[in-house]
């Protein structure tokens, strides 16, 4: 298709107010077709109609996450200059988008009010975790010095749950991503995360062993209690390493070994603890180097924060990077 042509389809696929309201409401936020038919008071059907021509023309995607699909814009480079065109053009418009952007509250509340029944639910149990160990404060505290001797760059949280290492370290990342294997904690993460004044974390559905992200892509990344839940902690640290860039930090914050097997019974943990030379193992399988241990006790479980560094790229392969 030549120049002009694509051009035409482009404005084709414009050429309809629903689906530039649409655009517009997905530039504040990913929105699912259900949320997008509940605030344009359209029905789903017609609505899906829309996104699918939004989407064949290559300015919409999709982004699914459990039982759920979010729609974003696809390239807000591409994007942009179609919103610039239309500022100031169309008066009786920009008041449209003005009234749809105010209906955005009431799908923040009822995303906000899913994520407070599900974090009841379960904070007994999270709570039970936490009575265990030293504070969170002080934990936080602790990787918040083991991140400080460089910048963070670009930042990826392993298992985010509710989204706390992406609170506290997101604002002073280059970007940050956060990756969860459940729908229903990245909904949380997304509401706390938004509620904190936090808009540039993306937040993904994925498995630690398998990362939806290019090699060496990332500089810093957090495991923060998530390894005692793998089944092979070494391979989930080689993922981690390959996402990691030369140069870049991988801390693992876990539990040392310990005898509390209530924790496998009742809470899935996979394994009791981690000894410091089983992870001075993988993380030198993984091509990490683990320059700083710091243990955290205080409870009746300790803490420790393991830090590996990734060598640095030799000569060779940064010519051929």
């Amino acid at each position: 298709m030549t120049r002009d042509l694509k051009l035409a389809a482009l404005f084709q696929a414009l050429a309809d107010p629903t689906r530039l309201r649409i655009l517009a409401l997905l530039r504040a936020m990913e929105l699912s077709v259900g949320e997008l038919a509940q605030l344009l008071g359209q029905s789903q059907p017609r609505v899906s109609r829309h996104v699918r021509i939004l989407s064949d023309s290559g300015l919409i995607g999709r982004r699914k996450e459990g039982s759920w699909v979010y729609l974003q814009l696809a390239d807000p480079e591409r994007t942009e200059p179609l919103f610039d065109l239309y500022r100031g053009f169309d008066s009786e418009g920009e008041l449209q988008f003005a009234a749809d952007a105010a209906r955005l509250d009431s799908v923040r509340a009822d995303r906000a009010e899913a994520a407070r029944r599900y974090f009841e639910a379960h904070a007994a149990t999270w709570d039970s975790i936490r009575s265990l160990h030293i504070a969170d404060a002080e934990i936080e505290r602790a990787i918040a010095g083991l991140l400080a001797d460089r910048p963070i760059g670009a930042l990826l949280d392993i298992g985010t749950g509710t989204g706390r290492m992406l609170e506290l370290f997101a604002p002073k990342a280059r970007s940050a991503v956060g990756i969860d294997r459940s729908s229903e904690m990245l909904r949380l993460a997304r509401v706390k995360l938004q509620e904190a004044g936090i808009l540039g974390a993306s937040l993904r559905q994925g498995d630690m062993n398998a990362l939806p992200l290019t090699d060496r892509s990332v500089d810093s990344i957090i495991l923060h209690q998530v390894l005692h839940y793998a089944q092979q902690p070494g391979a989930a640290i080689a993922e981690a390493a390959r996402v990691l860039s030369p140069g870049g930090r991988l801390l693992v914050i876990d539990f040392a070994q310990h005898d509390r097997a209530e924790l496998k019974e009742q809470d899935a943990h996979l394994r009791l603890g981690f000894a410091d030379d089983a992870m001075r193992g993988w993380f030198a399988a993984a091509g990490l180097e683990l320059d700083r241990t710091e243990r955290l006790g205080g409870g009746e479980l300790t803490v420790i924060i393991w830090r590996g560094v990734k060598a640095a790229a030799s000569g060779r392969e940064r010519a051929a990077a």
